[in-house]
């Protein structure tokens, strides 16, 4: 229990840390500009009140263009750009784990267009440990949130 409290502070604290946006994201964008009008592959972020979810599509959209997005706000996870696609939506590379071209699962590097390493890497490629207890706790945890309990020792195991 102890040692999980530990992971996730350090998560936090990495992810105050980490640099936004990403050191490559100019080179990302660029790279989306060169592919416009090309079919894309997505994996968007479907941020919930109490998780993040996660959409892989096989369905390709084509890539109509790269828009500046007027107000990015890192707090609420808006970046500094949005992609127009054939289906009518415009969505913002803060709500995007990654895009790419020619497939949509298990890419190689060269077809990956962009990502947001930091996602991919802690929330969805990490290794995933589920237990009775994990799920129990997790379980209090969100409980207790739920009817405004403050979160503490009392609502996990000791």
């Amino acid at each position: 229990m102890e040692r999980d409290n530990c992971r996730g502070m350090a998560f936090e604290r990495q992810e105050r840390e980490r640099i936004w946006p990403s050191a490559d994201y100019s080179q990302q964008v660029e790279r989306l500009r060169r592919s416009i009008g090309s079919e894309i592959y997505l994996v968007e972020l479907k941020p919930e009140d109490i998780h993040m979810g996660i959409r892989y599509s096989d369905t390709p959209f084509e890539l109509i263009d790269v828009l500046e997005f007027p107000r990015p706000d890192p707090a609420r996870g808006l970046a500094p750009h949005l992609i127009l696609l054939d289906d009518g939506r415009g969505i913002n590379l803060g709500r995007i784990a990654r895009i790419t071209i020619d497939t949509p699962y298990s890419p190689p590097v060269e077809n990956i267009l962009y990502q947001e390493s930091f996602l991919m890497d802690r929330l969805l490629l990490r290794e995933r440990r589920l237990s009775e207890a994990s799920i129990a706790e997790r379980s209090k945890l969100l409980l207790g949130r739920f009817l405004g309990k403050r979160i503490d020792k009392r609502l996990t195991r000791e």
